[in-house]
């Protein structure tokens, strides 16, 4: 506890989250280990793949260290370019803008499309950084149940603002289940409204090439379809992107706060980005590998006695509920070598801590088999019974 009076509520807060499971720290790398990352977000194994590296050490050699300024003023290089147009392509959307993170371009997106004569439908289990953005407009914010396609379209017909927007995550970064997206188009073209799709957790997941949600629904390209991405979860690299319209694009890059104020995306980053994208497009069975790895550790997970989500990418999510379980949990996976996150209010609802899973194409057989028992081991400390055991009695 602090002794300074200004800092005492400080010292309140970081003690009460303390004592709720709460608390939180950075697990700080220092160099390679042996533990199996089930916590990354690294879908494809490609940042540590030599071609992505060398891909950045190349533009950093070229360009520099970093962008040195805004896109608009010095910070945007050839590379940024044809990293835009290699985007675009890849989603088969018309055209795509390069921010410094996948944040900043949910915040540019939401920001510049929505006025206060918007309103903006919001899934529920939406990602943060779609909610803080909603949050910066002067919209009128609804909150609907996740994938609930009923409330969108009430919301929508009840409106009485000249505009709207839907806004959902493609993958759901936490459950890891997909977004009705051709329903939610339908409805947004029934009501002249837009949709605004954040493709972080499917673009290079879903779709037979990691061509994203959208595109595997068959709703990329249309004119009222604005997908955000990232550039860090399975592209390996660091940044974000908006793909859509041409006009669109014209917009943000003349109106978007986050686009016109913010230093540019660093070179390396670019030019492991663009390289990535070229691996995925060229080896398609990376794709296919990571969604069939999530589905093995669902099944063996279930088997273990856990309640799971069913994976629509890469992304699992086994339920425990009390946040010191889950803390516990994790722990006893660490200890058996394998690396999962810990999802904590706030990042999740109370009562519904969990671990979460993220497979990863490049898993191998030992990397498998190591999990099961890690996960075996965390559901014996926490009381959680195999299926075989459940509802068992001793009959001797």
């Amino acid at each position: 506890m602090t002794s300074n009076p200004t800092l005492a509520w400080v010292a309140e807060e970081n003690e009460r989250r303390l004592q709720a499971g709460l608390r939180r720290m950075p697990r700080v790398r220092t160099g390679p280990d042996d533990l199996v990352d089930l916590a990354s977000n690294d879908y494809l194994g490609l940042s540590h793949d030599p071609r992505v590296v060398g891909a950045a050490v190349a533009a950093a050699q070229q360009w520099g260290a970093g962008s040195t300024g805004s896109r608009l003023v010095t910070g945007s290089t050839a590379l940024h370019l044809e990293l835009e147009d290699a985007l675009a392509t890849h989603v088969a959307a018309p055209a795509a803008r390069v921010f410094s993170s996948g944040y900043l371009a949910n915040i540019a997106a939401i920001t510049t499309l929505v006025d206060s004569d918007t309103v903006v439908i919001s899934d529920e289990l939406n990602h943060a950084s779609l909610i803080d953005a909603i949050r910066l407009t002067r919209g009128r914010r609804v909150v609907v149940g996740h994938r609930d396609v009923g409330a969108v379209a009430a919301a929508l017909a009840d409106r009485p603002e000249t505009k709207a927007v839907i806004v959902t995550d493609a993958v759901f970064s936490v459950d890891g289940d997909l977004a009705p997206l051709r329903e939610l188009q339908t409805l947004a073209v029934e009501h002249d409204a837009m949709l605004i799709v954040d493709e972080a957790h499917s673009l290079g997941v879903v779709g037979d090439h990691g061509e994203g949600a959208a595109a595997d629904a068959g709703i990329s390209g249309e004119a009222n379809v604005v997908l955000t991405l990232t550039l860090s979860k399975s592209l390996g690299s660091q940044g974000g992107a908006i793909a859509a319209d041409p006009a669109i694009i014209e917009l943000l890059t003349s109106a978007a706060r986050t686009f016109i104020f913010d230093t540019a995306l660093a070179p390396a980053s670019a030019g492991a980005a663009l390289e990535a994208l070229h691996i995925i497009r060229s080896q398609p069975q990376l794709v296919a590998d990571v969604r069939a790895h999530a589905s093995a550790l669902q099944w063996a997970a279930e088997q273990l006695g856990w309640t799971s989500t069913t994976p629509s990418g890469a992304v699992i999510s086994l339920l425990v509920g009390e946040p010191r379980a889950a803390v516990a949990a994790a722990e006893a996976c660490a200890r058996e070598g394998v690396w999962v996150g810990c999802f904590r209010p706030p990042s999740v609802p109370d009562g519904v801590s969990r671990l979460r899973l993220t497979a990863r194409a490049n898993l191998g057989d030992s990397d498998l088999a190591r999990t099961v028992q890690a996960l075996a081991q965390a559901a014996t400390e926490i009381g959680i019974a195999p299926i075989d055991d459940v509802g068992s009695e001793d009959t001797s």
